[in-house]
């Protein structure tokens, strides 16, 4: 599956390793993972929730327009759900081709059409003792 929403920890290595191609010139790869900050405030962890359904399908939408949009070979991502801890992967993506350009360009559209479109809500908890649902940021 090129796309897939985890409850438990990514195993980057198996996705990674389904992007080994002999044409493969250049990968590229990108972890998002739990910073101990956001906005000025210490966070001391985040829940991620999904609509599992559409996240999944919108997920593999947007691999597939990689596919299409860029010169790449193949293209794998995944999100994890439930509860992380600071520095937890949240996020991975990656992409191969048999040039480095394509491999950059497509990982990064990748994580920006997933930050913008897939149905996933994060909820921050700070260190003084709340929490808060931070809305879809492209650029955080």
């Amino acid at each position: 599956m090129r796309f897939s929403i985890n409850p438990s920890p990514i195993d980057i290595h198996a996705l990674r390793d389904g992007l080994d191609d002999p044409r493969a010139g250049g990968f590229a790869s990108f972890e998002g993972r739990v910073r101990d900050h956001n906005d000025g405030r210490a966070v001391h962890g985040l829940r991620y929730e999904a609509y599992l359904e559409l996240a999944q399908a919108e997920g593999m939408r947007i691999i597939e327009e990689a596919r299409v949009r860029f010169d790449i070979l193949d293209a794998v991502a995944a999100h994890r759900v439930g509860d992380l801890a600071i520095g937890d992967v949240a996020v991975w993506v990656g992409a191969s081709a048999a040039h480095r350009d394509a491999a950059f360009a497509a990982c990064r559209w990748i994580i920006d059409e997933i930050k913008s479109r897939v149905p996933i809500w994060k909820r921050e908890r700070y260190v003084e003792g709340d929490a808060g649902w931070l809305h879809p940021n492209p650029t955080g």
